[in-house]
């Protein structure tokens, strides 16, 4: 793979607003795409996921969760390294499960990965959301958004529209800002015991899920009229 710096991405700084994860870029508070999805989540996904917590305990459950964030965390650090050239070292045991599920993805992943626009990139669409993504690149011959992510265990295509949903926010946030038409997004997936996954999105399946955040969207600003309210103030300045 090789860098090609074509487009000078945003600094931003991440706040909380309420509890939930905001971007200030360019005097502004943009709610984060994770904060739009988890926000208009449909009834029945919020009730599997009560029923999954009154299931295993709620102490229980929130380590579960917690662990895997720490180890999605660790993961992300050391494919960062990789794709950096910086190298990481981890010996917690976080680190010690986090680091093969790395590897896995690199061997079975990143081979097709041709070009790195950027990493950790702060993409954003002007009054209605940021975000950041893995990687913006080239991806088997394609402009590509790029997403790592770790699973307790493997997952069906089903089950992550939410993941697409996101790899669409970003892609029209790219196109919108620099005028690109990146029409495809991945996501590259190792679970704790090592079993990968790589998914897929474009064409018309990945329209769908852009025009199903685009819903979203409208959903989150009906329902926090005074975030929109705010921005549009410092719109209008």
């Amino acid at each position: 793979m090789k860098f090609n710096k074509k487009y000078k991405y945003p600094k931003s700084m991440r706040s909380l607003i309420d509890g939930k994860r905001h971007y200030d870029i360019d005097q502004e508070k943009l709610p984060s795409v994770t904060t739009i999805l988890s926000a208009t989540q449909s009834e029945e996904k919020r009730k599997s996921l009560a029923d999954w917590k009154a299931r295993m305990g709620a102490q229980y459950a929130d380590r579960v969760r917690d662990i895997a964030a720490m180890r999605g965390t660790a993961m992300h650090k050391f494919l960062e390294a990789y794709i950096d050239g910086s190298g990481h070292k981890d010996l917690t045991s976080v680190g010690k499960e986090a680091e093969p599920m790395a590897q896995k993805i690199i061997e079975s992943g990143l081979g097709d990965l041709e070009e790195v626009w950027g990493q950790e990139v702060t993409l954003y669409y002007p009054g209605l959301y940021a975000g950041a993504t893995d990687i913006v690149g080239i991806y088997e011959g394609q402009p590509a958004i790029i997403d790592f992510k770790q699973t307790n265990k493997p997952k069906k295509r089903e089950w992550i529209s939410d993941y697409f949903c996101q790899l669409g926010a970003y892609c029209m946030a790219h196109n919108y800002v620099y005028g690109t038409k990146i029409q495809k997004g991945v996501i590259l997936m190792c679970s704790k015991d090592l079993l990968f996954q790589r998914f897929e999105v474009e064409g018309n399946d990945f329209v769908k899920h852009q025009h199903e955040f685009l819903r979203k969207i409208d959903q989150y600003y009906k329902n926090v009229p005074q975030t929109k309210q705010a921005q549009g103030t410092k719109n209008d300045q």
